[in-house]
């Protein structure tokens, strides 16, 4: 029996990289996201690398009325469910500054999108088991002035996958918190941003960290010392940094 992975923001680069390595184990891959065309593209490259299917479904996370195919095709097919969450955006803090509206979007595409698609095939996992890997941010550690609306979207997503962890380890399901750095994609484009590191290591770190039952993993590793010292820093100091 194949293993089943629903990929959820298939589109983004870290989630292309997961996408190659699965089919390399002959995985089947339901590749969900906005842009059928590049999804394609990628059901293709998985099924040349040896995955035992590869279907595309259009998902969009602001809609919750677009999850039901997907669950319906996972239905389908037999064994334990994996899911993989890629799901988010990042407006700069400018951007937002400028339109607040903006906050809805980045609200509902990192934290009330993919909260909403997890809780409905919550269940379903119960049932059949498997595993969660959810992409959270570092920038869900602690607000800072440079994207503090990305980084509640994160810090509340963070929190979700910490109580739906609590939950589904009483049926065997493993969810796992994935609290990358900058990533070079073309998320951060343009930006200067520290500590930079690669979808390939991004994606790498995520299946050992599955295979290693890890409840949070930072990648780079380096993010997690980087991570303690900050939220360790006083607020009234805190509060005058501009990074």
């Amino acid at each position: 029996m194949s293993e089943t992975w629903i990929i959820l923001g298939a589109t983004s680069s870290i989630a292309r990289v997961m996408a190659r390595r699965l089919a390399g184990r002959g995985a089947h891959l339901l590749l969900c996201g906005r842009d059928h065309a590049d999804m394609q593209a990628t059901a293709a490259d998985a099924l040349a690398r040896g995955a035992a299917g590869a279907e595309v479904h259009g998902i969009d996370v602001r809609n919750p009325d677009t999850f039901a195919p997907v669950i319906a095709a996972v239905n389908t097919l037999d064994g334990p469910v994996n899911v993989a969450v890629f799901v988010g955006s990042m407006p700069e803090q400018s951007e937002i500054d400028a339109d607040p509206a903006l906050i809805d979007g980045t609200i509902a595409d990192s934290l009330t999108g993919p909260a909403r698609f997890l809780h409905e095939i919550a269940p379903l996992l119960e049932e059949r088991g498997g595993s969660i890997a959810g992409v959270g941010s570092v920038a869900g550690d602690r607000g800072r002035v440079t994207n503090y609306v990305y980084g509640a979207a994160k810090a509340g997503f963070a929190a979700y996958l910490s109580g739906l962890r609590n939950r589904m380890a009483r049926k065997g399901v493993h969810v796992m918190t994935v609290k990358p750095g900058p990533v070079d994609t073309a998320m951060t484009w343009g930006m200067k941003m520290p500590l930079m590191t690669t979808p390939e290591a991004v994606a790498d770190a995520i299946l050992k960290g599955l295979a290693r039952k890890r409840n949070v993993i930072y990648t780079a590793g380096i993010w997690r010392p980087v991570m303690m010292v900050i939220r360790a820093v006083p607020e009234p100091i805190f509060k005058k940094t501009s990074f």
